[in-house]
């Protein structure tokens, strides 16, 4: 069994926004030749989360935000936190640190619409997603 893990930088342009991050699983397995195993990909940041959802049509990923930020306003009156970014906290712990994928063949075990994304609630900023892989090759 083979086991890699890579660091990713992801730089952000908005205060929220999910960035699609499949294709830069998908090349790192391609990579290492991995064929069966899984993948854990893991944020470790406090107001950042990673999700699986739709990536073929955008305004999911437009609704998606437009809900989080009506659960969790920014301006919440009662919000303690001194750095005013209560709300990115309270969506990044909702969401989670990490998903884990199986995968086949070389492949991604996901559904047709399915893609994986890191999830920022306090940029713009540069992240750090860390990727680790287990499997045969």
């Amino acid at each position: 069994m083979k086991i890699v893990q890579e660091d990713i930088s992801i730089r952000t342009e908005k205060r929220s926004e999910m960035v699609d991050i499949t294709n830069k699983i998908v090349t790192l397995i391609a990579h290492e030749g991995i064929t069966d195993g899984q993948v854990t990909v893991y944020c470790p940041h406090t107001t950042g989360a990673i999700t699986i959802n739709e990536n073929a049509d955008p305004d999911v990923i437009h609704d998606l935000l437009l809900t989080f930020n009506e659960l969790f306003p920014k301006d919440r009156p009662g919000y303690r936190h001194v750095e005013g970014n209560s709300d990115s906290h309270c969506k990044s712990s909702l969401i989670g640190p990490s998903e884990q994928i199986l995968i086949k063949d070389g492949h991604l075990v996901l559904g047709t619409w399915q893609g994986v994304y890191f999830c920022e609630f306090d940029g713009p900023r540069t992240r750090r997603v860390i990727i680790q892989i287990s499997g045969e090759v």
